[in-house]
């Protein structure tokens, strides 16, 4: 069966009264027949009815063992990187997301463990960091912002050889699009916040482990440190699944027709989106991913703060804002939002200049998206030489 129709078909039917939408067990604590003997859910932080599909879905969407849900997809980020221990070593991507940055660069650091920023689209960069204490290989794909790819099978190989994890943060691309786990990853790690929620309302992570002995580990530190998502969230995402590749499809179409138009805008230097066919992540976008997804960032021409603060400002439709994935249609200042936690002096190796802009393609019609956009591009001037 396709993804959407296995999916959906998966999520369950209550025995009891025969209701077509998951119940949400909005309780605490479960009764016990006799001391220690109960119906399988005794404390919600261990475990929970309504969570229990959802984790058990997204582990199906995603081909792998066991699924985990987190009150955030930092939290769920954190639960990964909780199985490593002093003297460990991670090489991450040169352009992962600020807090993802700011979580590796602090805390994790003050713990002993050590970080090597790479560009994980070299191979030979990724060799030439891997070192005995090298525990695990942190990927997004695509990154965020400049929206680069990676090759998951190739860093895979390479995991594979040297005794490595592998996680990836899936969160751009969604189970809809790209299945890690079937390329090698052992780790799939999502801010559901974004596109699975779907609908800007809920705050959410999710950690899927292609095993069930690595999946009893994650479990594990859900239980123990309790950064778990409530019943009400969960059922929200079990939602958010049901229309998941009905709402990406649709994002990806409006971002490849935004994207071709800023292509061809005198105002725009650059536009990276990996449904152009002169992105240099192309073809792997094309072999990994069924969808290209729904942002778009683009690089002003007048790369400049006072340009894109007049552009981010002359926009209606795009609102200015954190996140991504909703249906409605957002737009970043990364510089100053998304990685305002990376040191300035980093900015340049993660491709962020004051002129770039990260767009959330919304499910707005994209002839009404494009002509916001065009209103907002007036507002930004051409520098003199580039128009001679």
């Amino acid at each position: 069966m396709s993804f959407t129709t296995d999916l959906i078909h998966s999520i369950p039917v209550d025995e009891s009264t025969g209701a077509i939408s998951v119940p949400i067990y909005q309780t605490t604590t479960f009764v016990h027949s006799s001391p220690g003997v109960y119906q399988g859910y005794d404390y919600t932080r261990s475990g929970n009815p309504t969570r229990k599909v959802l984790e058990n879905l997204i582990a199906k969407a995603e081909k792998g063992s066991t699924g985990a849900a987190f009150a955030s997809g930092m939290a769920a980020i954190d639960a990964v990187l909780r199985l490593l221990k002093a003297g460990d070593h991670i090489i991450a991507g040169n352009d992962i997301y600020g807090g993802t940055y700011r979580l590796l660069t602090t805390l994790y650091k003050n713990v002993g463990i050590t970080v090597s920023f790479v560009d994980l689209q070299s191979e030979a960069e990724i060799q030439l960091a891997l070192t005995p204490q090298t525990r695990l290989i942190w990927v997004e794909t695509p990154t965020n912002p400049s929206l680069k790819i990676v090759d998951i099978r190739k860093v895979a190989r390479v995991a594979k050889a040297h005794n490595v994890w592998l996680a990836v943060d899936n969160t751009f691309a969604s189970p809809a699009a790209q299945r890690p786990i079937e390329l090698g990853a052992d780790f799939v790690v999502h801010s559901a916040t974004k596109y699975i929620g779907g609908h800007s309302d809920v705050i959410s992570g999710l950690v899927v482990a292609a095993t069930k002995e690595l999946g009893e580990q994650i479990l594990f530190v859900q239980n123990a440190t309790g950064a778990i998502l409530s019943p009400i969230e969960s059922w929200l995402l079990i939602r958010g699944l049901e229309t998941l590749e009905l709402r990406f499809r649709q994002h990806s179409e409006n971002a490849q027709a935004i994207a071709e138009y800023l292509s061809e805008r005198p105002e725009v230097k650059e536009v990276f989106y990996p449904g152009l066919k002169v992105h240099a992540g192309h073809a792997i976008a094309t072999s990994q991913q069924k969808y290209f997804g729904g942002i778009v960032s683009f690089r002003l021409r007048n790369d400049t703060l006072e340009a894109a603060r007049k552009f981010t400002t002359a926009t209606k439709l795009f609102k200015l804002a954190e996140s991504l994935g909703g249906i409605k249609s957002l737009i970043a200042h990364p510089a100053s939002m998304t990685h305002a936690s990376i040191p300035k002096e980093r900015h340049a190796a993660f491709g962020i200049t004051d002129g770039l802009l990260r767009l959330s393609v919304g499910l707005e019609e994209p002839t009404d998206l494009i002509a916001d956009l065009r209103r907002a591009l007036k507002a930004v001037s051409v520098p003199e030489e580039i128009i001679l």
